[in-house]
């Protein structure tokens, strides 16, 4: 190096990272052609953390405090460099600073739904979300696994990795639970337990501590959902007749505010009588009691399971049941005649 280009030549003497806003969790300390003063000054304050790299290879960590930079307070970059104790002479490190303050609330979600075995409703897809937060615990693992050489490394880049993890293991938890949706549903707080338990081991392999984790809503598609609702509401029934009437009761508000009121409400629960009626002796077997004008007629008629089936498909065409009720009571008049 000439004269001129030497005394051009500008030397760090105070090395610190302000840390302006949040967002970033590695910055290095930009260096250029520069070198650092021999005896110069590093300061790392509270939740931060300093990294020496000589030619990339880790060296000396600091953790908060100030420090005079000598071969006494760099032993592992005086050993890579191989300086004897009279070494007073600028030098060159690449030094890296890391945020290790704790990053609340972050969110999580499944972009898609995840398809589970589900031992009430078969195959159901199911999305999940929730927060969780971290902090770096690890500093030259994090380096090496996710900083790297990049002159900032931030809260967004890092969580595109994290999500992707929580998502697929959140996946793989829920598709071997064996524990029905309903039962996870409400019990939120044991599974958030069980999930973070299995996230631990896999943050800690980049240097991330993963400090909490919570699941705060499980949800079904919407045509699932409403299976669900009705499937609800049949248990709190009991049976299809005590059904009929919820499905009447629930209906009298909306007539109030539709087109010829409560009047017209007669005729519902009167078809929701003979609806429940039917329904229930065709689930359970029985003939459905024949109409007053055609009590003359032959008696077999009325225990064809021909004429059940007609009869309940007529039902369906005039929208007095729904597929799903006229497809289970198929299914029962059908297994009837297997035995």
């Amino acid at each position: 190096m000439s004269l001129g280009s030497f005394i051009r030549k500008q030397f760090v003497d105070i090395l610190q990272w302000m840390e302006e806003g949040d967002g970033v969790l590695a910055w290095r300390f930009p260096m250029e052609d520069q070198e650092i003063q021999y005896g110069g000054s590093l300061t790392v304050r509270d939740s931060q953390q300093a990294l020496f790299v000589n030619e990339g290879r880790i060296a000396d960590q600091f953790g908060p405090g100030t420090y005079k930079l000598t071969t006494r307070t760099l032993p592992v970059l005086t050993a890579l460099q191989h300086w004897d104790k009279g070494f007073e002479s600028p030098f060159k490190s690449d030094v890296i600073f890391f945020s290790t303050r704790l990053q609340l609330g972050r969110r999580w979600g499944t972009a898609q739904p995840v398809t589970i075995r589900d031992a009430e409703f078969g195959m159901v897809r199911v999305r999940a979300h929730g927060i969780y937060s971290y902090r770096i615990q690890d500093i030259p693992k994090f380096y090496r696994e996710i900083a790297g050489t990049r002159a900032v490394y931030t809260v967004e880049d890092l969580e595109q990795q994290l999500r992707n993890l929580v998502v697929a293991t959140m996946a793989d938890a829920l598709g071997n639970t064996g524990v029905p949706f309903i039962d996870l549903a409400a019990n939120q707080s044991a599974m958030s337990q069980r999930i973070q338990e299995r996230l631990v081991p896999v943050f800690e392999r980049y240097g991330v501590a993963l400090e909490a984790f919570a699941v705060e809503s499980l949800s079904l598609p919407e045509e699932l959902q409403k299976a669900l609702d009705t499937r609800i509401a049949v248990g709190m029934s009991g049976d299809l007749d005590k059904f009929t009437r919820y499905q009447t009761a629930t209906a009298i508000p909306l007539a109030a505010r539709n087109e010829g009121g409560i009047a017209g409400v007669g005729a519902g629960l009167a078809a929701g009588a003979v609806l429940g009626q039917t329904m229930a002796q065709a689930l359970s077997g029985q003939a459905p009691a024949a109409p007053a004008a055609a009590a003359t007629g032959p008696a077999t008629e009325a225990a064809d399971p021909v004429a059940k089936l007609q009869q309940l498909k007529r039902m369906l065409d005039l929208d007095l049941i729904t597929a799903q009720e006229y497809d289970a009571a198929k299914a029962q008049i059908l297994r009837s005649l297997a035995g």
